[in-house]
């Protein structure tokens, strides 16, 4: 089993800068794509931004420029750093990983870290 943890959420006033953590664990596995997507209250959950074993990176338009997703792949880790923060970037936050094992991907999730932005 692969499971993903997250850390680094929070409440933080707008214009503020947060950084989320999340780390695999587990065994015999390696990593393909690592994102992080969010689900504001009443709304679908989104990606966010995402980033190949690679390290090609893609972005919601929304985040461009404020955001920035990396990895450590010797870690089997993935951050996300959050900068001018706004309001509207409240949600939960979820880590996600494609992960290969026995020749086959599987999707993981984790279990979700609250952002609060206030005005």
């Amino acid at each position: 089993q692969v499971q993903l943890v997250e850390s680094g959420g929070g409440l933080v006033q707008a214009g503020g800068s947060l950084r989320l953590s999340c780390a695999a664990s587990g065994s015999r596995f390696s990593i393909n794509a690592m994102g992080w997507y969010r689900q504001a209250p009443g709304k679908e959950r989104e990606l966010v931004a995402a980033i190949t074993s690679g390290l090609s990176t893609n972005y919601v338009d929304s985040v461009k420029g404020r955001f920035t997703i990396s990895r450590d792949n010797a870690k089997n880790s993935v951050y996300l750093q959050m900068n001018s923060l706004k309001p509207e970037d409240t949600a939960v936050y979820y880590c996600n990983a494609q992960v290969v094992r026995w020749a086959r991907e599987f999707e993981y999730w984790g279990q979700g870290t609250q952002v609060t932005v206030s005005s």
